[in-house]
C-alpha cells in the first residue's frame, strides 16, 4: 500500500463528507456535483469501493477493483451508484440521508496468487489484510478484506465465499483454471455518530 502516510484520516473525512454531499445532491435534486478542487493525492488513479449502510444494515456497495479513474471522481460516481444502482437493495431515500453511514475502501492493485498446489491457497491468505478476487470461465467475484473479519471466516471459508459470490461451486478455488487475486485496502469507516476511523492493512 506504500507508506502509511499515503492517505490520512483527514483525507478520509474529506472523501466521506464529499460522498454525503454527492448523494444528497443526487437524491434530492438529481444533480451530479462538479469537482472543483481536491488534494493532489485524491486525484491519483486508484481502485476504490463505496459501501453504504443505514442503521447498520448494508444498503449498497459498488466499486472499481482497478485504478481506472481519479480517486475523487471514482468516489463521486460510485457514491451515486451505490445509493441508487445496487440491484440488491432499494435506492437510498431522502428520509434516510440523515442515517447514512459511509465506508470508503482504497485498494492496492490486485496481484495474482500463483501456487504450485491450489490446496495451499488458504495458507497464503491473511484474514483482515487481504481481499479476494476470483475469475473462472467469465465468472468473477470480489470481497473486500473487512468482509471476512465481519463474518468471522477463516481463510478457507473466505475462499469458499468468494466462489459463491462469483456464482461458481464453493470449491472452485482449487481449480487450476481459476485465477485468484489478493489485494489490500485502506478503509475509512463512519460510525452512527459520524465519527470516522481509519484502518490500515495488518
Amino acid at each position: 500500500m506504500g507508506s502509511e502516510s499515503e492517505y490520512s484520516l483527514k483525507d478520509g473525512k474529506t472523501l466521506i463528507d464529499f460522498s454525503h454531499k454527492v448523494i444528497e445532491a443526487y437524491i434530492k435534486d438529481g444533480m451530479v456535483l462538479e469537482i472543483t478542487d481536491a488534494p493532489k493525492n485524491l486525484k491519483e488513479k486508484r481502485g476504490v469501493f463505496v459501501t453504504l449502510k443505514v442503521k447498520g444494515e448494508l444498503r449498497g456497495c459498488i466499486g472499481h477493483p482497478l485504478p481506472v479513474a481519479q480517486l475523487i471522481e471514482a468516489v463521486r460516481d460510485l457514491s451515486i451508484s451505490s445509493a441508487t444502482e445496487d440491484y440488491r437493495f432499494q435506492s437510498i431515500t431522502v428520509d434516510e440521508l440523515g442515517e447514512l453511514q459511509i465506508e470508503i475502501s482504497i485498494l492496492t492493485v490486485p496481484e495474482e496468487l500463483k501456487l504450485k498446489d491450489r490446496k495451499d491457497a488458504p495458507k497464503h491468505i491473511k484474514v483482515g489484510r487481504d481481499g479476494l478476487i476470483i475469475d473462472l470461465d467469465y465468472n468473477k467475484g470480489l470481497l473486500l478484506p473487512q468482509v471476512a473479519v465481519e463474518e468471522g471466516w477463516n481463510a478457507k471459508q473466505f475462499l469458499e465465499h468468494i466462489c459463491w459470490k462469483a456464482s461458481i461451486p464453493e470449491d472452485s478455488w482449487r481449480d487450476k483454471e481459476a485465477k485468484i487475486f489478493t489485494f489490500q485496502s485502506i478503509i475509512f469507516t463512519e460510525d452512527k455518530k459520524g465519527k470516522i476511523k481509519m484502518t490500515l492493512p495488518e
